[in-house]
């Protein structure tokens, strides 16, 4: 049978300067956790799916105005025949609070604003976001890169 340590032994055993290391790997600048989403949420592999718009989940898109959230991309209706689709991961703190709002996207975590291309409108989305292309045919909406 294997031994096993518990998470505090491991930690106690690479010593202060293992664990130092440990957290600035994770990333020191916010210390809440290793995760740090990418503003990409394909992870760089790009995004290209289908929405079918009779199905009850996609619903919200077909009302002008609405948005729905589909791994981690933020798909706006903008009006009757025209979509946008932005990743959810804000640039500014690559935090997934993204959402539509009205004409453009706005990050809900610190008030970052962005077009409907990704295209950042203040200090906080000075960075811009990565938009998608959108395809609509009949009752199918493509998202991709």
């Amino acid at each position: 049978m294997e031994d096993k340590i518990s998470r505090n032994e491991f930690l106690k055993s690479l010593g202060f300067k293992g664990a130092s290391l440990l957290a600035i790997y994770c990333g020191a600048s916010t210390l809440t956790s290793c995760i740090n989403e990418a503003g990409d949420p394909s992870g760089g592999v790009g995004i290209d799916f289908t929405l079918d718009l009779t199905e009850p989940a996609n619903a919200p898109l077909n009302t002008v105005g609405n948005y729905l959230i589909v791994n981690k991309v933020v798909i706006a209706r903008v009006s009757q025949d025209v979509f946008a689709a932005v990743t959810q991961v804000c640039s500014h703190e690559n935090k997934s609070k993204v959402i539509y709002q009205g004409s453009g996207f706005y990050c809900t975590e610190h008030g970052a604003k962005y077009t409907l291309e990704g295209v950042g409108l203040n200090s906080e989305g000075r960075k811009g976001i990565k938009a998608y292309n959108t395809e609509f045919t009949g009752t199918s909406l493509r998202i991709y890169a």
